[in-house]
């Protein structure tokens, strides 16, 4: 599925990229990161191949991420239409100022502001809660949210690094008052990070919540880099978080990844990629690049379809532990079927039915 094969954000009628566009590295404010030029270079190859979601936040490299994208494509008004930018609010660019960050309406719409003021835009197409904020009421966000989007500044919002139960809350409240409602979810998401299946994707799933994975390489580790063959030779560039990963478990992952890749000719990190774009739910995967070579490296992941007979291989070597209930809702098709077949599912009589022809008590 090549860059300009759209997809619709969840339940929305917003077209994207299914490769959207991380800006996280924009800038070199922190030490790291990419130049001004760089930046510039990768947004263009990535729009050049059809690609129209970029993703960004009001504190990436001290906000000047922002800064980068308006400077580039938000003074050029038909540039700047073609794209489906994303930012976020609710970090805190200004220390000792309690209402610098957070999800209060003074805090989210002054940051909104400052946001469409970097990017040279007076609107913004996706607003993200980058995380909730434990001390205001979901309704005040919501309800600011919705101002936002009344006053045309914001076209859609969504939702980053929050609870299940916090998302339903929320998009109830708004669905009950007539608000906007939550239309995306941005949460990590990799072969090496599968937790969210236990809530947040079945949430996403049933609520029509379109998923944008973050860090779907686990921060590089299932970039191709690191292997078997040459452990502790890399130093990592995230040193500790990457280190922490490479172990027995995840070069038997790599194994498999190197295999299937070179099934397909193609790359690690695509076949990786492949694997995120797969699962239920996922609208489109957030890709980083610091480099404009990374770039072009991770966006062979379009042209990867992966075999039900792959997709089960991998599956298979990182299928998480989930906690409750997820331990009951696997015995419940037998315990609720006893012994039939509903929606395709077969469930097995439990120990506890009754012998046929028996009563219970």
């Amino acid at each position: 599925m090549p860059l300009d094969q759209y997809v619709t954000l969840g339940r929305s009628g917003l077209r994207v990229s299914p490769l959207c566009l991380g800006a996280m590295t924009f800038g070199e404010d922190l030490g790291w990161g990419t130049s001004v030029e760089e930046s510039q270079q990768i947004i263009d190859r990535y729009t050049e191949l059809g690609g129209n979601f970029i993703d960004t936040a009001n504190f990436y490299t001290r906000s000047h991420s922002e800064k980068i994208i308006g400077d580039h494509v938000g003074r050029h008004a038909a540039r700047r239409d073609r794209l489906v930018i994303a930012t976020k609010f609710s970090g805190n660019l200004y220390p000792g100022d309690p209402n610098g960050g957070g999800a209060g309406r003074k805090s989210l719409i002054n940051a909104c502001e400052n946001s469409l003021r970097r990017l040279q835009t007076d609107y913004i197409d996706l607003y993200w809660l980058h995380m909730w904020d434990v001390n205001t009421p979901i309704e005040e966000t919501m309800g600011a949210l919705d101002d936002l989007v009344a006053a045309g500044k914001v076209r859609y919002i969504g939702v980053s690094d929050t609870p299940a139960w916090k998302i339903v809350e929320a998009n109830l409240i708004a669905k009950f008052r007539g608000w906007s409602s939550f239309i995306g979810l941005q949460v990590e998401y990799s072969l090496l990070e599968r937790t969210i299946e236990q809530e947040l994707v079945p949430m996403a799933g049933e609520f029509g919540l379109g998923i944008t994975p973050w860090s779907p390489l686990k921060g590089g580790v299932l970039s191709g880099k690191y292997t078997r063959q040459n452990a502790g030779q890399h130093n990592a560039d995230r040193g500790a978080m990457v280190g922490a990963f490479l172990n027995d478990k995840t070069y038997a992952l790599i194994d498999e990844l190197e295999a299937i890749a070179q099934a397909h000719e193609t790359n690690v990190a695509s076949v990786a990629l492949a694997w995120v774009g797969a699962q239920p739910a996922v609208s489109s995967i957030i890709i980083g690049a610091r480099r404009l070579s990374q770039l072009d490296d991770n966006v062979r992941a379009v042209d990867v379809d992966l075999t039900d007979d792959e997709l089960t291989r991998l599956t298979k070597l990182t299928k998480p532990r989930l906690g409750f209930p997820q331990g009951m809702m696997d015995m419940a098709p037998g315990i609720i079927q006893g012994g039939t077949t509903v929606n395709g599912v077969y469930g097995a009589p439990s120990e506890y039915v009754m012998p046929e022809g028996g009563q219970p008590y």
